[in-house]
């Protein structure tokens, strides 16, 4: 065996090796060296930083910390985006989604809810126009799981996304024509008599997959949803009194899991986080570390299936749940 300092050797045989590929046994006869000899040399190569082993994964997942967040919080499914800039977390985050979703519906009939939001539309971007020509698709509805959203930009509304997601997986879509959000508790409860409402989120009751987006009290669009409710003082100080952190289809929930009822929840017009835990597959979308507060809430509702989202998100997680 040459001298651990012997540079020279260490790099010709692993320029053999690596860039050449050769067999161990071959380079050992070249070198005139026992096999044995040649793997401990290429091991040294690796110590000493002559060889430096990259390994790309073409998926964009961080695997190792998906098992680990499956497991801390009893998830079926996990899809983690490896360490983008947070400028370009909420793309990957929605391209894993789609490639997510694409895998789910191959050869099978499914009903798709879908929520609204930044995220979402990520995803469903993602989504390829022509997927339902390059892949065998089921039969495909996809429905709103809440009303439209006024006080929001329309390209992230729910009946926006809707639209956008039938048309590229090549299904039909179900309309839910009347706002999100009320002024009242009264007004959401005449448009939920009106059948045309009632039967869309029947039907989103009994979707097969719920595609929702988990926003955090605060930040971007639910703050918006707080701002359009019009609360008087005391409404709002009732609201802040049971500390919410998060929602799910504009339905709130505090850093327990637990829904936060009241004046906000009952002027939304959208399915409940009951209903979500009735579907079969819930997954929860979410990007960026300012989603903590809302990501840790929304798992501990018990609702969430499957969730995907970035690694310097998915790390916080891990770090602030008790393994």
């Amino acid at each position: 065996m040459p001298a651990p300092r012997d540079q020279e050797l260490l790099v010709r045989t692993a320029r053999m090796y690596y860039q050449e590929n050769r067999s161990q046994a071959d380079i050992a006869t070249t070198l005139g060296l026992s096999r044995s000899n040649v793997s401990r040399m290429l091991t040294s190569a690796r110590e000493r930083g002559i060889v430096e082993i990259r390994i790309n994964d073409p998926t964009g997942r961080d695997l190792a910390c998906e098992r680990d967040l499956a497991e801390r919080f009893g998830l079926r499914d996990v899809r983690v985006a490896d360490g983008a800039p947070a400028t370009k977390a909420l793309a990957r985050v929605g391209d894993l989604g789609a490639r997510w979703l694409a895998e789910r519906l191959r050869g099978g009939a499914a009903r798709l809810a879908v929520s609204w939001g930044h995220t979402m539309q990520a995803l469903v971007a993602a989504v390829p126009v022509d997927l339902a020509e390059t892949q065998e698709l089921g039969e495909i509805e996809v429905v709103p799981l809440v009303g439209g959203l006024s006080s929001v930009e329309a390209s992230i509304t729910g009946e926006e996304l809707v639209r956008d997601l039938a048309l590229r997986v090549g299904g039909r879509m179900r309309r839910l024509h009347a706002p999100a959000v009320l002024t009242s508790a009264e007004s959401r409860d005449v448009l939920l008599a009106e059948p045309s409402v009632a039967d869309a989120l029947a039907a989103a009751r009994k979707a097969d997959i719920a595609l929702v987006g988990i926003g955090c009290v605060g930040v971007g669009s639910s703050a918006a949803i707080i701002e359009s409710v019009r609360l008087e003082r005391g409404e709002r100080a009732e609201f802040q009194r049971a500390a919410p952190v998060g929602d799910m289809c504009a339905r709130y929930f505090d850093a327990s899991g637990r829904a936060v009822l009241g004046a906000v929840d009952d002027r939304m017009l959208a399915v409940t986080l009951a209903d979500l835990g009735n579907i079969p597959t819930v997954v929860g979308i979410a990007a960026g570390r300012e989603k903590l507060p809302g990501v840790l809430g929304a798992l501990r509702t018990g609702t969430v299936d499957v969730l995907i989202c970035d690694r310097a998100l998915a790390r916080l997680l891990m770090a602030h749940e008790p393994a």
